[in-house]
Protein backbone atom coordinates (compact mmCIF):
# COMPACT_ATOMS: atom_id res chain seq x y z
CA UNK A 1 0.00 0.00 0.00
CA UNK A 2 1.31 3.46 -0.88
CA UNK A 3 2.65 5.50 1.83
CA UNK A 4 0.95 8.61 2.38
CA UNK A 5 2.51 12.38 3.28
CA UNK A 6 0.74 15.38 4.24
CA UNK A 7 2.86 18.55 4.13
CA UNK A 8 1.29 21.20 6.03
CA UNK A 9 1.30 24.35 6.97
CA UNK A 10 3.29 25.52 4.29
CA UNK A 11 1.97 28.57 1.61
CA UNK A 12 0.76 26.58 -1.44
CA UNK A 13 0.84 27.85 -5.05
CA UNK A 14 -1.85 26.36 -6.88
CA UNK A 15 -3.29 28.03 -10.01
CA UNK A 16 -6.04 29.56 -8.19
CA UNK A 17 -3.66 31.41 -6.28
CA UNK A 18 -1.53 30.80 -3.22
CA UNK A 19 -2.90 29.21 0.13
CA UNK A 20 -1.78 30.19 3.21
CA UNK A 21 -1.33 27.56 5.71
CA UNK A 22 -2.07 24.79 2.65
CA UNK A 23 -2.22 20.87 2.98
CA UNK A 24 -0.95 18.94 0.65
CA UNK A 25 -1.43 15.06 0.45
CA UNK A 26 1.29 12.58 -1.66
CA UNK A 27 -0.17 9.31 -2.16
CA UNK A 28 2.57 7.10 -3.32
CA UNK A 29 4.06 9.02 -6.90
CA UNK A 30 1.14 11.41 -7.06
CA UNK A 31 -0.76 14.14 -5.29
CA UNK A 32 -4.16 12.99 -3.84
CA UNK A 33 -7.22 14.89 -3.11
CA UNK A 34 -7.23 13.45 0.41
CA UNK A 35 -5.61 11.55 3.09
CA UNK A 36 -6.13 9.00 5.64
CA UNK A 37 -5.91 9.01 9.07
CA UNK A 38 -2.69 7.12 9.13
CA UNK A 39 -0.75 9.80 6.81
CA UNK A 40 2.53 11.27 7.95
CA UNK A 41 2.36 14.53 8.60
CA UNK A 42 5.25 16.67 7.60
CA UNK A 43 5.28 20.32 9.24
CA UNK A 44 6.56 22.91 6.74
CA UNK A 45 5.34 26.07 8.25
CA UNK A 46 7.10 28.93 7.42
CA UNK A 47 8.00 27.76 3.77
CA UNK A 48 6.38 27.61 0.03
CA UNK A 49 4.96 24.97 -2.07
CA UNK A 50 5.61 25.39 -5.58
CA UNK A 51 5.63 23.21 -8.66
CA UNK A 52 8.25 21.03 -9.90
CA UNK A 53 10.54 23.29 -12.43
CA UNK A 54 10.01 22.52 -16.22
CA UNK A 55 13.23 23.20 -17.94
CA UNK A 56 12.81 23.33 -22.07
CA UNK A 57 16.87 24.21 -22.56
CA UNK A 58 19.09 22.84 -20.95
CA UNK A 59 22.60 21.33 -22.38
CA UNK A 60 24.49 19.70 -18.97
CA UNK A 61 24.98 20.48 -15.50
CA UNK A 62 27.42 18.47 -12.50
CA UNK A 63 30.27 18.33 -14.78
CA UNK A 64 28.49 16.19 -17.23
CA UNK A 65 26.55 17.43 -20.67
CA UNK A 66 23.58 15.77 -22.54
CA UNK A 67 25.45 15.57 -25.88
CA UNK A 68 27.58 12.64 -23.75
CA UNK A 69 27.51 9.41 -22.70
CA UNK A 70 23.96 7.88 -20.95
CA UNK A 71 26.00 8.45 -17.67
CA UNK A 72 26.80 11.82 -18.37
CA UNK A 73 23.18 12.62 -19.00
CA UNK A 74 22.01 10.75 -15.62
CA UNK A 75 24.60 13.13 -13.89
CA UNK A 76 23.80 16.54 -15.19
CA UNK A 77 20.24 14.90 -14.84
CA UNK A 78 20.42 14.29 -10.89
CA UNK A 79 22.10 18.18 -10.43
CA UNK A 80 19.39 20.03 -11.85
CA UNK A 81 16.94 17.96 -10.10
CA UNK A 82 19.05 18.53 -6.71
CA UNK A 83 17.91 22.17 -7.98
CA UNK A 84 14.14 21.65 -8.48
CA UNK A 85 14.13 20.56 -12.27
CA UNK A 86 11.95 17.73 -12.29
CA UNK A 87 10.86 17.64 -16.11
CA UNK A 88 13.88 18.63 -17.97
CA UNK A 89 14.20 18.75 -22.18
CA UNK A 90 17.61 17.77 -23.18
CA UNK A 91 19.30 20.08 -25.50
CA UNK A 92 22.46 19.60 -28.04
CA UNK A 93 24.63 21.65 -29.60
CA UNK A 94 25.82 21.95 -33.03
CA UNK A 95 28.07 18.91 -34.28
CA UNK A 96 28.27 16.89 -36.94
CA UNK A 97 25.13 15.48 -38.13
CA UNK A 98 26.19 11.82 -37.43
CA UNK A 99 27.40 12.86 -34.15
CA UNK A 100 23.99 14.40 -33.09
CA UNK A 101 21.83 11.53 -35.24
CA UNK A 102 24.04 8.83 -32.58
CA UNK A 103 23.28 10.89 -29.46
CA UNK A 104 19.43 11.57 -30.30
CA UNK A 105 19.21 7.83 -30.42
CA UNK A 106 20.90 8.25 -27.05
CA UNK A 107 18.27 10.46 -25.76
CA UNK A 108 15.38 8.94 -26.79
CA UNK A 109 16.02 5.83 -24.79
CA UNK A 110 16.58 7.81 -21.78
CA UNK A 111 13.21 9.52 -22.88
CA UNK A 112 11.28 6.49 -23.62
CA UNK A 113 12.57 5.74 -19.69
CA UNK A 114 10.86 9.06 -18.55
CA UNK A 115 14.31 10.46 -17.30
CA UNK A 116 14.15 13.40 -19.71
CA UNK A 117 11.09 14.87 -21.65
CA UNK A 118 12.72 14.96 -25.15
CA UNK A 119 14.98 16.65 -26.75
CA UNK A 120 16.07 19.54 -27.83
CA UNK A 121 18.59 20.36 -31.06
CA UNK A 122 19.97 23.63 -31.06
CA UNK A 123 22.17 23.64 -34.43
CA UNK A 124 23.17 23.13 -36.28
CA UNK A 125 20.48 25.06 -38.24
CA UNK A 126 21.30 28.12 -37.25
CA UNK A 127 23.01 31.64 -38.91
CA UNK A 128 26.76 32.13 -38.75
CA UNK A 129 26.32 35.65 -38.01
CA UNK A 130 24.69 34.93 -34.67
CA UNK A 131 25.98 31.33 -33.89
CA UNK A 132 27.02 32.10 -30.14
CA UNK A 133 28.73 29.02 -28.43
CA UNK A 134 28.22 26.90 -31.71
CA UNK A 135 31.15 25.78 -34.47
CA UNK A 136 30.89 27.97 -37.61
CA UNK A 137 32.44 24.97 -39.38
CA UNK A 138 29.37 22.81 -38.75
CA UNK A 139 26.41 24.63 -39.43
CA UNK A 140 24.26 24.05 -42.41
CA UNK A 141 21.02 25.60 -43.74
CA UNK A 142 18.01 23.80 -42.48
CA UNK A 143 17.44 21.78 -45.12
CA UNK A 144 14.12 19.90 -44.31
CA UNK A 145 15.51 16.54 -46.06
CA UNK A 146 18.12 17.24 -43.11
CA UNK A 147 15.62 18.34 -40.30
CA UNK A 148 14.09 15.21 -40.99
CA UNK A 149 16.68 13.14 -40.60
CA UNK A 150 16.98 14.36 -36.42
CA UNK A 151 13.33 14.17 -36.18
CA UNK A 152 13.51 10.38 -37.42
CA UNK A 153 16.53 9.55 -35.34
CA UNK A 154 14.66 10.66 -32.20
CA UNK A 155 11.81 8.31 -32.58
CA UNK A 156 8.92 10.41 -31.46
CA UNK A 157 11.11 12.41 -28.48
CA UNK A 158 11.93 15.54 -30.38
CA UNK A 159 10.85 18.07 -28.22
CA UNK A 160 12.13 21.22 -30.50
CA UNK A 161 14.41 22.00 -33.05
CA UNK A 162 15.47 25.98 -32.93
CA UNK A 163 16.22 27.28 -36.47
CA UNK A 164 17.68 30.43 -38.03
CA UNK A 165 14.29 30.70 -39.91
CA UNK A 166 15.25 33.44 -42.59
CA UNK A 167 18.05 30.79 -44.17
CA UNK A 168 17.46 28.79 -47.14
CA UNK A 169 14.88 25.81 -46.29
CA UNK A 170 13.79 27.37 -43.03
CA UNK A 171 10.36 28.17 -43.72
CA UNK A 172 9.57 24.89 -45.10
CA UNK A 173 11.37 23.29 -42.12
CA UNK A 174 8.90 24.78 -39.64
CA UNK A 175 5.96 23.64 -41.78
CA UNK A 176 7.68 20.14 -41.47
CA UNK A 177 8.46 20.24 -37.40
CA UNK A 178 4.80 21.60 -37.25
CA UNK A 179 3.47 18.14 -38.97
CA UNK A 180 5.56 16.18 -36.85
CA UNK A 181 4.27 17.32 -33.63
CA UNK A 182 7.53 19.39 -32.78
CA UNK A 183 8.04 22.69 -31.77
CA UNK A 184 9.93 25.17 -33.91
CA UNK A 185 11.55 27.33 -32.47
CA UNK A 186 13.15 30.97 -33.84
CA UNK A 187 16.66 31.70 -32.48
CA UNK A 188 20.53 32.60 -33.23
CA UNK A 189 18.88 34.01 -36.59
CA UNK A 190 19.85 37.32 -38.27
CA UNK A 191 15.84 37.59 -39.35
CA UNK A 192 14.15 41.06 -40.61
CA UNK A 193 10.86 41.76 -38.85
CA UNK A 194 9.17 40.51 -42.08
CA UNK A 195 10.93 37.49 -42.02
CA UNK A 196 9.86 36.45 -38.18
CA UNK A 197 6.40 37.09 -39.05
CA UNK A 198 6.54 34.76 -42.22
CA UNK A 199 8.16 31.77 -40.06
CA UNK A 200 5.28 32.46 -37.15
CA UNK A 201 2.93 32.24 -39.96
CA UNK A 202 3.76 28.96 -40.84
CA UNK A 203 3.73 27.59 -37.15
CA UNK A 204 7.25 28.20 -35.40
CA UNK A 205 5.67 28.93 -30.98
CA UNK A 206 8.84 29.35 -29.55
CA UNK A 207 11.17 32.46 -28.87
CA UNK A 208 14.95 30.61 -28.14
CA UNK A 209 16.48 32.65 -25.57
CA UNK A 210 15.14 35.99 -26.47
CA UNK A 211 17.58 39.23 -27.12
CA UNK A 212 20.08 36.54 -27.07
CA UNK A 213 22.20 35.61 -30.37
CA UNK A 214 19.86 37.89 -32.52
CA UNK A 215 19.54 41.35 -33.78
CA UNK A 216 18.84 44.36 -31.41
CA UNK A 217 15.74 45.90 -31.39
CA UNK A 218 15.77 49.01 -33.82
CA UNK A 219 12.90 51.51 -34.35
CA UNK A 220 13.74 51.17 -38.03
CA UNK A 221 14.66 47.66 -38.56
CA UNK A 222 12.33 46.27 -35.47
CA UNK A 223 13.61 43.00 -36.18
CA UNK A 224 12.60 39.64 -34.68
CA UNK A 225 12.61 40.77 -30.89
CA UNK A 226 9.63 42.97 -31.67
CA UNK A 227 7.88 40.33 -33.79
CA UNK A 228 8.35 37.25 -31.14
CA UNK A 229 7.07 39.32 -28.23
CA UNK A 230 4.36 40.90 -29.78
CA UNK A 231 2.75 37.85 -31.10
CA UNK A 232 0.44 35.81 -28.89
CA UNK A 233 1.20 32.60 -30.39
CA UNK A 234 5.42 33.06 -29.26
CA UNK A 235 6.43 31.80 -25.66
CA UNK A 236 9.56 33.48 -25.02
CA UNK A 237 12.69 31.90 -23.05
CA UNK A 238 14.04 33.65 -20.93
CA UNK A 239 17.65 33.24 -18.86
CA UNK A 240 17.25 35.25 -15.91
CA UNK A 241 20.62 34.93 -14.27
CA UNK A 242 22.00 38.67 -14.35
CA UNK A 243 24.42 38.26 -17.14
CA UNK A 244 22.37 37.32 -19.94
CA UNK A 245 20.16 39.79 -19.62
CA UNK A 246 19.29 43.24 -18.16
CA UNK A 247 17.13 43.88 -15.63
CA UNK A 248 15.17 46.04 -17.22
CA UNK A 249 14.77 44.11 -20.87
CA UNK A 250 13.47 41.05 -18.62
CA UNK A 251 10.82 43.57 -17.13
CA UNK A 252 10.12 44.34 -20.52
CA UNK A 253 9.57 40.62 -22.23
CA UNK A 254 7.45 39.81 -18.76
CA UNK A 255 5.27 42.85 -19.32
CA UNK A 256 4.72 42.54 -23.23
CA UNK A 257 4.02 38.75 -22.83
CA UNK A 258 3.20 38.18 -19.75
CA UNK A 259 3.63 35.57 -17.39
CA UNK A 260 2.02 32.60 -19.34
CA UNK A 261 4.13 33.86 -22.47
CA UNK A 262 7.40 33.11 -20.96
CA UNK A 263 9.71 29.69 -20.29
CA UNK A 264 12.47 30.10 -17.55
CA UNK A 265 14.89 28.34 -18.82
CA UNK A 266 18.82 28.04 -18.00
CA UNK A 267 20.80 27.05 -20.73
CA UNK A 268 22.85 25.18 -18.55
CA UNK A 269 26.36 23.86 -19.50
CA UNK A 270 28.54 21.64 -17.70
CA UNK A 271 29.87 24.13 -15.10
CA UNK A 272 26.15 24.35 -13.36
CA UNK A 273 26.25 23.01 -10.13
CA UNK A 274 29.97 22.69 -10.35
CA UNK A 275 31.62 26.19 -10.88
CA UNK A 276 34.50 28.23 -12.38
CA UNK A 277 37.13 26.26 -14.68
CA UNK A 278 37.64 24.62 -18.16
CA UNK A 279 34.97 22.87 -19.72
CA UNK A 280 33.69 21.39 -23.29
CA UNK A 281 30.22 22.53 -25.05
CA UNK A 282 30.28 20.24 -27.88
CA UNK A 283 33.66 21.06 -29.89
CA UNK A 284 34.30 24.26 -28.21
CA UNK A 285 36.29 25.03 -25.06
CA UNK A 286 34.79 27.33 -22.37
CA UNK A 287 36.11 28.57 -19.40
CA UNK A 288 33.67 29.75 -16.45
CA UNK A 289 34.97 32.40 -14.41
CA UNK A 290 32.85 33.92 -12.03
CA UNK A 291 30.36 31.48 -12.84
CA UNK A 292 30.00 33.33 -16.55
CA UNK A 293 30.89 31.00 -19.11
CA UNK A 294 32.47 32.09 -22.33
CA UNK A 295 34.20 30.73 -25.04
CA UNK A 296 38.09 30.60 -24.76
CA UNK A 297 38.48 31.96 -28.42
CA UNK A 298 36.62 34.50 -28.76
CA UNK A 299 34.82 35.14 -25.75
CA UNK A 300 31.21 34.57 -26.85
CA UNK A 301 28.81 33.96 -24.05
CA UNK A 302 28.87 29.84 -23.95
CA UNK A 303 25.24 29.20 -22.10
CA UNK A 304 25.24 29.82 -18.09
CA UNK A 305 26.17 28.27 -15.35
CA UNK A 306 22.39 28.95 -13.85
CA UNK A 307 19.91 26.19 -12.21
CA UNK A 308 16.08 26.83 -12.17
CA UNK A 309 16.26 27.42 -8.47
CA UNK A 310 18.67 30.20 -8.43
CA UNK A 311 16.68 31.73 -11.33
CA UNK A 312 13.59 31.50 -9.22
CA UNK A 313 14.80 33.60 -6.26
CA UNK A 314 16.83 36.10 -8.48
CA UNK A 315 12.76 36.81 -9.92
CA UNK A 316 11.09 36.90 -7.20
CA UNK A 317 13.53 38.50 -5.04
CA UNK A 318 15.92 40.77 -7.39
CA UNK A 319 13.17 41.37 -10.60
CA UNK A 320 10.52 42.08 -8.02
CA UNK A 321 7.96 39.38 -10.10
CA UNK A 322 4.84 38.09 -8.04
CA UNK A 323 5.78 34.43 -7.03
CA UNK A 324 2.61 33.01 -8.56
CA UNK A 325 3.64 34.88 -12.10
CA UNK A 326 7.23 32.94 -11.49
CA UNK A 327 5.35 29.61 -10.97
CA UNK A 328 3.81 30.03 -14.17
CA UNK A 329 6.81 31.09 -15.91
CA UNK A 330 8.86 28.25 -14.45
CA UNK A 331 7.01 25.28 -13.86
CA UNK A 332 2.97 25.65 -15.60
CA UNK A 333 3.62 27.53 -18.84
CA UNK A 334 6.83 25.06 -20.01
CA UNK A 335 4.72 22.05 -19.13
CA UNK A 336 1.68 23.17 -21.33
CA UNK A 337 4.27 23.99 -24.12
CA UNK A 338 5.55 20.31 -24.27
CA UNK A 339 1.91 19.06 -23.82
CA UNK A 340 2.76 17.38 -20.48
CA UNK A 341 0.19 20.09 -18.25
CA UNK A 342 -1.85 16.84 -17.54
CA UNK A 343 0.85 15.64 -15.43
CA UNK A 344 3.25 18.48 -14.20
CA UNK A 345 3.81 21.85 -13.87
CA UNK A 346 0.96 22.16 -10.98
CA UNK A 347 0.12 21.09 -7.62
CA UNK A 348 -3.44 19.53 -8.41
CA UNK A 349 -4.93 15.57 -7.46
CA UNK A 350 -3.34 13.42 -10.15
CA UNK A 351 -0.63 14.99 -10.90
CA UNK A 352 2.84 13.47 -10.31
CA UNK A 353 4.01 14.97 -7.42
CA UNK A 354 6.56 16.96 -8.39
CA UNK A 355 7.15 19.79 -5.87
CA UNK A 356 9.76 22.39 -4.49
CA UNK A 357 9.92 23.64 -1.09
CA UNK A 358 11.40 27.16 -0.61
CA UNK A 359 12.03 28.87 2.82
CA UNK A 360 10.87 32.64 3.48
CA UNK A 361 14.09 34.14 1.49
CA UNK A 362 13.04 32.08 -1.34
CA UNK A 363 15.98 29.75 -1.21
CA UNK A 364 15.57 25.94 -1.64
CA UNK A 365 14.88 23.61 1.05
CA UNK A 366 13.83 20.13 -0.85
CA UNK A 367 12.73 18.38 -4.10
CA UNK A 368 10.14 15.98 -4.53
CA UNK A 369 9.72 13.77 -7.74
CA UNK A 370 6.75 11.75 -8.17
CA UNK A 371 6.39 11.19 -4.64
CA UNK A 372 10.05 10.78 -3.39
CA UNK A 373 12.63 12.85 -2.16
CA UNK A 374 15.46 13.90 -3.56
CA UNK A 375 16.30 16.35 -1.58
CA UNK A 376 15.15 16.24 2.05
CA UNK A 377 13.33 18.90 3.39
CA UNK A 378 15.86 20.69 5.56
CA UNK A 379 13.20 22.57 7.81
CA UNK A 380 14.12 25.08 10.86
Amino acid sequence: MATTKVLAGARVVLPSGVVDDGRLVVEGTRIAASAPESAEIIDVRGHWLVPGFVDIHNHGGGGASFSGSADDVLKALRTHREHGTTTLVASTVTDDMDVLVQQAGLLSELAEQGDIAGIHFEGPFISPCRKGAHSEALLRDPDPAEVRKLIDAARGRAAMVTLATELPGGVDSVRLLVEHGVIAAIGHTDATYEQTVQAIDAGATVATHLFNAMPQLGHRAPGPIAALLEDERITVELIDDGVHLHPAALQLAFRQAGAGRVAFITDAMDAAGIGDGRYMLGPLEVEVRAGVARLVEGGSIAGSTLTLDRAFHRAVTVDGLPVEDVVTAISAGPAKLLGVYDRVGSLEPGKDADLVLLDDDFRLKGVMRRGEWVVGPQLR
